[in-house]
C-alpha cells in the first residue's frame, strides 16, 4: 500500500466526462450519505476510465454503511426501481436509461483456491484491497466535504500512467484464477502490458484455472466476446497457455482473427452473438472435442446447438460447393440449422461456390414461402390427409426453384397434380 503524496480531486473530470444525470445522482447520494454519517465512494472501472479519458457510465458505489437502505432512499428520489440482494449487501437502482450498483464495503476471504469468497462488512480500505488489479483499486469520495477526492492506496494512477497491469498480492491468481482472464482482457483492451512480476505469477498460476467452475469461465469468455476486438484477447491467451485450458486444441491465431473481423462486419450495428463467436472458436474441433467444450463451459441449450449445427453444416460444405446445385437443394441442406451456425460456415468455408450458395439461402431462400395453405388446397379438391403436406412441400420447392411466382401459378400447378 502506498501513501498518496497529495490530494487529487477529480470533481471537474466527473462533471466534464459523465452525463449530467449521473453527476447529479452522485451529488444527491453523497449528500444523503453525509447527513447519515456514512462514507460513500465511486469505485472501480469508472474511476480508471475517468483518468484515461474513456467513456464509462457503469457506476459502482460503495458505502461504509448500509447499501440497501441508501439505495431505497435514492430509488424513491429518482422514482426508480430498486432490486436488493441482502445476502451480498448489494442493490441496483434503475431509472430512465440509467442504472447504478451500490454495495456495502466488504472484506473477503477464500476457504480454498477457486472458491467463491466469504464476505463481511468492512472499510473502504479493505474493500479496495480485495480487488483484482491496481488500476481497479481507485475510488472517489462522494461525501460533500470531500467530493471528488481520489483515494489511491495501491499506486493505481502510477500504473495507469506506466500502462501496466499489476496484481495486488502474490496469491491473487491462486485465490481467484478468473483474474487471469480479466488481466489478459484489460491488457489487450487498454493496450497495456502485464507488469513483470504479475506476468511471472500468471504463468505460474495458470493451472489454477482448473479450480474454477465452467460457469465462471464461461462468464469470463462472454466478457471477452463483449470486447471490440476479442481476437486480440484470445491471441494473447494462447500465447500465455490460458486459452488451452478451455481445450488443448483451441487457437487464437490469424485465421480466427480474420473470421471474427468478418463476423463483426455482418453483425453491424452491434456485436455478433456469443454463439457465433464460440462457433468460430470451436470450428476446427472434432465432434467429440466440441462436446467436451460444451460440457465444460455448461453452454446453454441454444448456444450448444449452434456449436453442433456448425459441425453438421461443415460436413455438407462439399455438397454445397456443387455449382449446379438447385435452389431447393440449397434450402433443404440448410433450413433446419440456426442462423449463427450457417453464418459461421459462410465465414469459414474456403469454397466460393459454397459461400455463394449460403449467401443465397441467407438473403433469399429462407424467406420464400408458398401462398396457398392447407385450407386452400381442400377447397380446390385435394383430399384431407398426408397428401396435403406433400402438395405444400412441392409448392414450396416450386417457389424456391422459381417454377412458379404467383398465387395463380400455384393454383395451376395444384390443378395439374390433382388431374394426374
Amino acid at each position: 500500500m502506498r501513501e498518496m503524496p497529495e490530494v487529487t480531486n477529480l470533481a471537474d473530470k466527473m462533471e466534464n466526462q459523465l452525463p449530467a444525470e449521473l453527476v447529479n445522482f452522485m451529488r444527491v447520494a453523497g449528500g444523503i450519505a453525509t447527513k447519515q454519517g456514512q462514507s460513500l465512494y465511486l469505485v472501480g472501472g469508472v474511476v480508471r476510465d475517468l483518468l484515461l479519458g474513456k467513456a464509462n457510465f457503469d457506476l459502482d458505489l460503495v458505502t461504509e454503511g448500509n447499501a440497501i437502505e441508501l439505495a431505497q432512499q435514492l430509488a424513491e428520489i429518482k422514482l426508480g426501481k430498486m432490486t436488493a440482494h441482502p445476502q451480498f449487501n448489494t442493490a441496483k437502482i434503475k431509472w430512465s436509461k440509467w442504472s447504478v450498483d451500490l454495495a456495502t464495503a466488504r472484506a473477503e476471504s477464500y476457504a480454498k483456491p477457486g472458491a467463491l469468497p466469504t464476505v463481511k462488512p468492512s472499510s473502504i480500505e479493505s474493500d479496495l484491497s480485495r480487488r483484482d488489479f491496481t488500476i481497479n483499486t481507485m475510488a472517489i469520495c462522494l461525501n460533500l466535504n470531500r467530493y471528488g477526492e481520489l483515494i489511491d492506496l495501491y499506486g493505481g494512477r502510477d500504473d495507469l500512467e506506466r500502462r501496466l497491469i499489476r496484481i495486488l498480492h502474490e496469491r491473487s491468481f491462486i485465490d481467484d484464477a478468473t483474474r487471469i482472464w480479466r488481466g489478459v482482457r484489460y491488457e489487450q483492451r487498454l493496450d497495456f502490458q502485464m507488469e513483470r512480476n504479475t506476468l511471472e505469477l500468471l504463468r505460474r498460476d495458470t493451472p489454477m484455472l482448473d479450480t474454477i467452475s465452467g460457469d465462471r469461465i464461461r462468464y469470463e469468455l462472454e466478457c471477452v466476446f463483449q470486447e471490440q476486438e476479442p481476437e486480440k484477447v484470445l491471441r494473447r491467451a494462447e500465447e500465455l497457455n490460458v486459452l488451452q485450458r478451455l481445450h488443448p486444441w483451441l487457437r487464437g491465431n490469424s485465421w480466427l482473427a480474420d473470421k471474427f473481423k468478418a463476423a463483426r462486419k455482418r453483425a453491424s450495428p452491434g456485436l455478433p452473438p456469443f454463439g457465433l463467436y464460440i462457433a468460430l472458436l470451436a470450428y476446427h474441433l472434432s465432434n467429440e472435442q466440441s462436446e467436451h467444450l460444451i460440457s465444460y463451459l455448461r453452454l446453454s441449450k441454444a448456444v450448444a446447438q449452434i456449436v453442433r449445427d456448425t459441425a453438421y453444416i461443415k460436413t455438407k460444405l462439399k455438397v454445397l460447393a456443387t455449382p449446379e446445385l438447385s435452389r431447393s437443394s440449397i434450402y433443404r441442406l440448410l433450413h433446419s440449422y440456426s442462423s449463427p451456425a450457417i453464418i459461421a460456415n459462410l465465414l469459414a468455408s474456403e469454397s466460393p461456390v459454397a459461400c455463394q450458395h449460403i449467401e443465397i439461402f441467407l438473403s433469399e431462400l429462407r424467406y420464400v414461402k408458398s401462398v396457398l395453405n392447407g385450407n386452400d388446397l381442400i377447397r380446390m379438391g385435394v383430399p384431407a390427409g398426408p397428401y396435403i403436406k406433400e402438395i405444400l412441400q412441392r409448392l414450396h420447392q416450386a417457389r424456391l426453384d422459381r417454377k412458379v411466382t404467383s398465387k395463380q401459378g400455384e393454383e395451376e400447378l395444384v390443378k395439374e397434380w390433382i388431374a394426374i
